[in-house]
């Protein structure tokens, strides 16, 4: 059956708002890296107004739309359509399995056809408030800076980029080079080899840092390495630094195991207050130590695990987490987790 007729008339069109999105096409996808790992479509949206501005968006927040309208405004009787009803054009499909970047790729081209049909539809549903915001730019969607915006490109224009991530400069941590080896005479003592970056702790004193380098922490010469980006010299510089930092924090987590513990330095694209639900923390730990069948943990002030059950835990942790904090780099959680096997009750020193 066909649609509708088209949103073309020009005494419907000029009455529209200038502020109405009436077309909109995905430019890119663009990976978000956070407890839950996903991709965003990237659209250029243009207004009657002939505005144009990018907007991010998920799947499931197409598909929340498309529910909400159908809810709305879709007939009982497709044969029959109402006066305040109306046919809409057929949203792609959930897929389960597949790698997620590739879903989200193969869904562009039909993703751009449901963007296209939707929007010319009759004036009247333009206006609805549903469908105004999901194409309205967000704060949140100004603030983003645009990546690569492959399909706005100019098709006769070649593009070569090369992007070089230095290995641990997603953090905005303070941060050193190491500039020589240095061999530890101690426990206390840190082991350097040149070219490492080491996360900094604090100033011991004049000449001597502590910092962690491969999950190893402990005391070396300042005079063997260059600062990348020194220490704050009080607490004021502290909260200011982790302000304005960088998207990306760091999440200490363990794994703890009979032939002994698993120590990672998660980097997630969360903000540093960010408070993750449980399953999300229970998803990207079972990702990062690939392993299931384990349980969620805190330390309380005694040393103590405590295992988490549900979202109100989670609460509990980073409340703890944040009253009893310790020094940390600028851009690392105030909260650790620590991961064992759910079977394994041992750890909490009972078997009951």
């Amino acid at each position: 059956m066909s649609l509708p007729r088209q949103l073309r008339d020009e005494s419907d069109f000029d009455q529209l708002p200038n502020d109405v999105a009436v077309s909109a096409c995905i430019a890119d996808v663009e990976e978000k890296k956070g407890f839950i790992d996903y991709y965003m479509f990237v659209m250029e949206v243009k207004t009657k107004g002939a505005s144009k501005y990018l907007i991010y968006r998920r799947y499931r927040q197409f598909f929340n739309l498309h529910k909400e309208l159908q809810d709305k405004y879709s007939p009982e009787d497709p044969e029959k359509p109402g006066p305040n009803t109306c046919i809409l054009p057929t949203l792609p499909g959930k897929i389960f399995i597949g790698n997620k970047q590739e879903i989200a790729e193969s869904r562009i081209p039909e993703l751009n056809t449901y963007i296209k049909r939707l929007l010319s539809l009759p004036t009247w549903l333009l206006l609805d408030h549903t469908l105004r915001i999901f194409f309205y730019q967000t704060e949140q969607d100004s603030q983003h800076l645009p990546r690569a915006l492959r399909r706005l490109r100019p098709p006769t224009r070649k593009v070569k980029t090369k992007v070089t991530k230095p290995k641990l400069d997603l953090f905005s941590s303070p941060r050193a080079e190491a500039m020589f080896d240095f061999r530890s005479s101690s426990k206390l003592e840190l082991s350097l080899k040149a070219g490492e970056v080491i996360f900094l702790l604090r100033k011991v004193n004049a000449d001597w840092l502590e910092g962690m380098v491969n999950n190893q922490t402990g005391i070396f010469p300042e005079s063997f390495v260059k600062i990348i980006k020194p220490l704050p010299d009080s607490d004021t510089e502290s909260e200011g630094a982790t302000a304005s930092a960088g998207t990306y924090s760091c999440l200490r987590c363990y794994l703890l195991t009979p032939s002994g513990v698993d120590t990672r330095d998660v980097c997630v694209e969360e903000d540093i207050s960010t408070q993750p639900s449980y399953s999300d923390l229970m998803a990207r730990m079972r990702h990062v130590f690939k392993v299931g069948g384990v349980a969620l943990n805190y330390r309380d002030r005694e040393g103590d695990l405590i295992r988490i059950l549900d979202d109100e835990d989670v609460r509990l942790m980073i409340s703890e987490g944040r009253r009893h904090a310790v020094k940390r780099p600028v851009n690392q959680f105030p909260w650790e987790l620590n991961v064992t096997m759910e079977s394994d009750l041992s750890v909490y020193g009972t078997e009951t």
